[in-house]
């Protein structure tokens, strides 16, 4: 009996020891098959205490991608994604209607000796065969420019005028002489437009960039200052329509009209459509900005003008129409080398609707109506 109950012992103590083997063999001794991945929690954004980057604070959904950078349109065969090209472009009566300002992706306008206004017009996204005519360069437009990182062209300046743009590290294209700078001689003088000398220069973004190749400049990059959305749709666009910049006299003021069903601006110039000379095409745009900043003068005997290009947004408000609608907000930069901020009141980056841009600098808020 004792034997019995010593082999019953016996066999209860193999069969545990069996089954502790088996337990621990299957802890250790798994495939790698079968186990258990190792799952992560999604990584979440940061969250720190300090202040998002101006880049980080956009004022709504932007459109990224393969896109020019003055228009926001898709690159394609009839898009190009080319290095801006800035040329300057008078506005005195006797030289409208002026030619390729159509074709521009953005246009600075600004008040100029007497009370006349001269534009920086950009191109990238299209070429225009005849641009002009072509009037000298300020100091202060060559600023305005230099923030595009462009090729810069223009025909003359005063002397002291091209030192100024020379130290702005800019790649330059002067249509009169090169006796300061490089010269092009792809601009021509067409005296079927006007007897008066100043207003028959004309150039072409197609010529320049050859020129601009032979001088061994870059056709390729550039700044902006515009990030983009998708225009509003029909229920978000407002009805300011009338918008009138008074830069001096009724001569060069300026107004724009808002078309709901095109979500664009008809300019107008003087009280009358402001036209392409060649196409009889009133110019349009998607974007009128509105920049408020100190302009002096006249500093010389010469009348020439000071205009403030730099600064930060507690000395630079402006005003941004689209879609019917304005915001309120400012505009800044530390250097000429840097292309111009745009933010809403809150700070936020502006964005703006696909297309071209007319942008007109004052000194005062009480040049502008709407």
């Amino acid at each position: 009996m004792k034997n019995g109950i010593e082999k019953i012992f016996t066999v209860i103590l193999l069969i545990i020891s069996m089954l502790s083997f088996l337990f621990f063999a299957g802890c250790a001794g798994g495939s790698p098959a079968e186990e258990q991945p190792v799952i992560s929690e999604p990584e979440e954004e940061e969250i720190t205490d300090e202040e998002p980057t101006d880049e980080d604070k956009i004022a709504g959904m932007e459109i990224t991608g393969n896109i020019n950078i003055l228009s926001g349109y898709e690159i394609s065969d009839t898009v190009l994604d080319s290095r801006p090209i800035a040329i300057m472009v008078e506005n005195s009566p006797d030289s409208r209607p002026q030619s390729g300002l159509i074709y521009a992706d953005m246009v600075y306008e600004v008040v100029d000796e007497g009370g006349v206004t001269r534009y920086v017009v950009l191109f990238s996204s299209h070429e225009a065969e005849i641009v002009g005519p072509v009037r000298s360069a300020r100091i202060y437009y060559a600023e305005i420019a230099r923030g595009f990182d462009p090729i810069y062209a223009f025909w003359g300046t005063y002397p002291e005028g091209y030192e100024a743009i020379k130290t702005m590290d800019l790649d330059l294209l002067d249509g009169n002489s090169d006796a300061y700078v490089p010269y092009t001689n792809s601009g021509w003088r067409d005296y079927s437009r006007s007897n008066i000398t100043e207003h028959t220069a004309f150039m072409s973004t197609t010529k320049l960039k050859e020129d601009a190749a032979k001088h061994g400049y870059s056709l390729k990059g550039g700044q902006s200052p515009l990030r983009f959305k998708l225009d509003a749709v029909d229920s978000e666009r407002g009805n300011i329509s009338n918008i009138t910049i008074d830069f001096s006299h009724n001569t060069f003021r300026v107004d724009f009209e808002y078309d709901s069903a095109n979500n664009n601006y008809l300019k107008f110039v003087a009280g009358s459509p402001h036209t392409d000379y060649e196409t009889g095409k009133q110019i349009a745009v998607n974007n009128v900005i509105v920049m408020i900043t100190d302009i002096h003068g006249p500093i010389d005997a010469s009348g020439h003008m000071v205009v403030r290009t730099t600064g930060t947004s507690d000395t630079g408000k402006a005003f941004f129409f689209l879609d019917g609608n304005v915001t309120e907000g400012t505009w800044e930069r530390t250097s000429i080398f840097e292309p111009f901020k745009y933010k809403d009141s809150e700070g936020n980056i502006m964005l703006f609707n696909r297309g071209s841009t007319w942008v007109a600098v004052i000194q005062d808020t009480a040049k502008l109506t709407y």
